[in-house]
């Protein structure tokens, strides 16, 4: 079984295969500089056996009932990432993240992979509780939880080592009743 959302005309979430590996890893190098900013697996992603390995992960999570983590393809061409961190079964809850391509930014291309992704999460996962974190200086991607209606809860500090330096995340947080009150 494979994961795969129609998005919009021309804009499709799909499952990572080995064949996107010359595709992704690409993108990571022409965006390196950019996605390190906020990112700490950039620095980890050197070659493109990294990338099978990922893929390799990504996969196996799937398949195990722990969501998936996808390519966001626009006309056919990888433009980023969207997907699930490990799913809590006894709580019903996960947490997403995603990163678009430079080029692609200010598209909406992210607000709405997010909202295909939730859709899925809490229709057809029956998810109860999905977050977002997001660094606290980066606008663009804390601009998407509060796009799509989720309650910023509050401020993990010093939560997350990227590039050297600890990075303070802004915690958002969504509810499967507040998002069916919005679909």
């Amino acid at each position: 079984m494979m994961f795969r959302r129609m998005v919009a005309p021309g804009i499709e979430i799909r499952q990572f295969e080995m064949r996107d590996v010359a595709s992704i890893f690409a993108a990571v190098e022409r965006n390196r500089e950019y996605l390190r900013q906020w990112l700490p697996w950039v620095d980890h992603t050197r070659t493109t056996e990294d990338v099978r390995h990922f893929i390799s992960r990504v996969q196996l999570q799937f398949e195990d009932n722990q969501g998936p983590q996808v390519g966001i393809w626009v006309d056919g061409e990888f433009s980023g990432s969207i997907g699930c961190h490990a799913i809590d079964w006894a709580n019903r809850s996960s947490s997403i993240g995603y990163w678009i391509d430079r080029g692609r930014q200010g598209q909406g291309l992210i607000t709405r992979c997010c909202t295909s992704l939730l859709d899925y999460l809490f229709n057809d996962v029956a998810l109860h509780r999905v977050e977002i974190r997001c660094g606290t200086e980066n606008r663009r991607s804390c601009a998407i939880p509060e796009r799509l209606g989720f309650t910023r809860e509050g401020v993990a500090r010093q939560a997350e080592w990227v590039n050297d330096r600890w990075v303070d995340l802004v915690v958002w947080g969504l509810l499967e009743q507040d998002w069916r009150k919005r679909t």
